[in-house]
């Protein structure tokens, strides 16, 4: 195992609906995951549980497994605030916390947070510089290293290489990751975040699909277009495979084998499901059965 994964193990799960769950259930849950032996539980930040106590929650169920909160709103907390709970967290879980850091949306930071929305990659610099210079934390704590951006685009990319542990990037095809490695090189972690759709059946599953796929497409065109999807308005059968791994166990392992071969220290699988409001405890034991845990 590289050196880059250490304490993420080779695949997590992207707990996308945890939201939805009563604090009993995500305990439950939580705990299943870790079961199964995964290496990392990974979970966003957006209108849901505030992202340092949902942590919380998660690392008290657990003994061993990391805790990321992959996608920590930068314009939830203010850079001092963020530093202390990271110092926290960390030194309460021995270390078992990944803080990952997003540039949010601009719907999110001004209509439901009341900010002003500032350009992402100059806004996350400056986040940075205040983050590692915070002066308060637990006592004998100091400024952790144990982070990573929410990247999609080269520039954010960039920035995560320069001043962080890696990137974390979500629901992009197998080929960005190649790109993704490129720009990170040879010594940044790139833990990728698969969309997946499991089904022995996948004429079942296929509007599941194709909805996540054009879920996902707001935020990603330009860089489609620039992999050769020349008309990523259409959700066309193309589209949809190179975005969302659909079909058995087995198919969704080789589209994580496909991210390792290209680059990938870590994939995570963040399961759509038609019961959003349930843990998908059983699809996870599937895919635990067939994926290097």
């Amino acid at each position: 195992m590289s050196a880059r994964t250490h304490g993420l193990g080779r695949v997590g799960i992207w707990a996308a609906d945890f939201d939805d769950l009563s604090a009993p259930r995500v305990r439950e849950a939580a705990t299943a995951v870790e079961g199964l032996g995964f290496g990392t539980l990974w979970f966003p930040e957006t209108t849901g549980r505030e992202a340092m106590a949902q942590a919380a929650i998660l690392l008290a169920a657990t003994r061993h497994i990391t805790v990321a909160s992959g996608m920590t709103d930068i314009y939830a907390r203010d850079p001092v605030t963020a530093a202390a709970a990271q110092r926290t967290l960390d030194e309460a879980s021995s270390g078992r916390f990944l803080l990952g850091l997003w540039a949010s949306h601009p719907s999110l930071a001004r209509d439901i947070r009341g900010h002003r929305f500032g350009p992402a990659l100059a806004t996350m610099r400056t986040y940075l510089d205040a983050l590692d210079t915070a002066p308060f934390g637990p006592p004998d704590t100091a400024a952790s290293p144990n982070r990573v951006l929410a990247a999609l685009d080269p520039g954010m990319l960039a920035l995560a290489a320069e001043r962080t542990r890696g990137a974390m990037v979500l629901g992009m095809p197998v080929e960005y990751t190649r790109t993704a490695r490129t720009v990170l090189g040879d010594d940044g972690l790139l833990a990728i975040t698969q969309l997946c759709v499991l089904s022995h059946d996948c004429a079942d599953t296929a509007d599941l699909a194709r909805t996540t796929a054009a879920a996902a497409l707001p935020n990603r065109r330009d860089l489609l277009r620039g992999l050769g999807h020349e008309t990523p308005d259409a959700v066309d059968s193309q589209l949809v495979d190179a975005l969302v791994a659909h079909g058995g166990a087995e198919d969704i392992a080789h589209r994580v084998q496909e991210h390792f071969d290209a680059g990938a220290d870590h994939v995570s699988l963040h399961l759509v499901t038609t019961t959003p409001g349930s843990p998908s405890v059983r699809q996870w034991e599937q895919l635990a059965m067939r994926l290097p845990v």
